[in-house]
């Protein structure tokens, strides 16, 4: 026997498909995204309580604007990037869907050759985007004191990383607080708590960008 299905019935089988799949998006979008700042001092909150590091603070602003998300501090004081590459794998879990790569200024504050940070970052985001997770570069400008030809071999690396790899890039990790005092610790190197809310207000476009690749990229 034939049975026959009302006009109703398909609809209503369709508003619940709907619902249910807008459901899944739902619960999808509400999930944290986990988002890992792996680097250096300059992520480490050098100097600061924890509260008021780069991670802490970055995670407070994206909550601000109702951006469920935990931002997991993996900075290491005095990291080079040959450093950071050694402990990547048990630093960023795979778990993480996107990172925020934070390297180099310690290689050029040691002087240590270019090509060597070119490498070990080539390998760190090349690593991270073979696992599927979303980077983020974040650049670094060397020392003028360092002479021209220094210069401008390191301050090319990290836009150069960010599109070998399709990776975002934010220029300059210390805009709007590198040679300020009123940003700065006593040492003239490491952000202090307003250095670091300029850095957070200064990269929140782009990690807002990171986050929306991670995001698309969810099963």
């Amino acid at each position: 026997m034939t049975r026959r299905i009302s006009r109703r019935s398909v609809i209503g089988v369709g508003a619940a498909v709907m619902a249910a799949g807008l459901g899944g998006a739902a619960r999808a979008e509400a999930k944290p995204l986990r988002l890992v700042a792996f680097g250096d001092s300059l992520t480490a909150g050098y100097g600061l309580p924890r509260e008021q590091g780069f991670a802490a603070r970055l995670e407070a602003a994206l909550r601000a604007e109702g951006i469920a998300v935990t931002v997991t501090d993996a900075g290491v004081s005095g990291d080079t990037t040959e450093m950071g590459l050694a402990r990547l794998d048990w630093s960023v879990p795979a778990e993480a869907e996107a990172v925020i790569v934070e390297l180099g200024a310690n290689d050029c504050l040691r002087g240590l050759p270019p090509a060597e940070a070119r490498r070990n970052l080539e390998e760190i985001v090349a690593r991270l985007t073979a696992r599927g997770q979303k980077v983020l570069v974040a650049g670094m400008y060397a020392p003028r004191n360092l002479g021209a030809a220094y210069t401008a071999a390191f301050d090319p690396i990290f836009a150069d990383v960010a599109k070998a790899h399709g990776a975002l890039l934010y220029p300059f990790f210390l805009e709007g607080v590198a040679m300020r005092a009123d940003r700065t610790l006593p040492d003239g190197l490491h952000p202090n708590a307003a250095g670091v809310d300029a850095i957070v207000a200064g990269i929140l476009p782009s990690v807002r960008a990171l986050i929306e690749r991670a995001r698309a990229a969810r099963p």
